[in-house]
């Protein structure tokens, strides 16, 4: 299943390269995180509690920076699995300045099966965007919200 997707973060380039790496800051913006860690340099693992309808699962998550260009790409790759089913892929981000902005493009390929499979497929074809979009609105909360703190401990 291809997933692309855009998104505009109303924050520098480097500001946003800075904190979408940030472990704190993904706990709380991914949806329903219990924990995200960092293993290793580049490696994330995380669980988060999945609620579907009448379905529920704690799916742990490991993302793999594959591949970086400082501020500007990114390569990952995704292992997920729980007892719903599991997740595979990739994901190519592209960060572009734009008059102060940061314009986020993603193009995925994601591999699901058991159970998740067919509510994956019913979530892309429904609109899964909105579930990428509500993800990538907290994710910029977040950033300024730790832009803000960060601030105001330096008074």
């Amino acid at each position: 299943m291809k997933i692309e997707y855009q998104h505009t973060f109303g924050l520098p380039r480097k500001i946003v390269w800075k904190y979408i790496k940030d472990e704190k800051v993904l706990g709380n913006a991914i949806p329903n995180c219990r924990t995200i860690s960092q293993r290793t340099p580049g490696l994330y693992q995380s669980e988060i509690n999945m609620n579907i309808g009448p379905l529920k699962d704690l799916f742990t998550l490991e993302v793999r920076i594959e591949k970086e260009q400082a501020s500007s790409y990114c390569h990952l790759l995704l292992q997920g699995k729980g007892n719903l089913g599991e997740v595979s892929g990739n994901a190519h981000l592209f960060f572009n300045e734009h008059q102060g902005s940061t314009q986020l493009t993603i193009q995925a390929e994601v591999k699901v099966t058991g159970t998740l499979s067919g509510i994956a497929e019913r979530a892309i074809n429904g609109g899964a965007n909105k579930g990428i979009e509500r993800f990538f609105l907290s994710l910029e909360k977040e950033i300024k919200k730790n832009l803000y703190l960060s601030r105001k401990s330096r008074k």
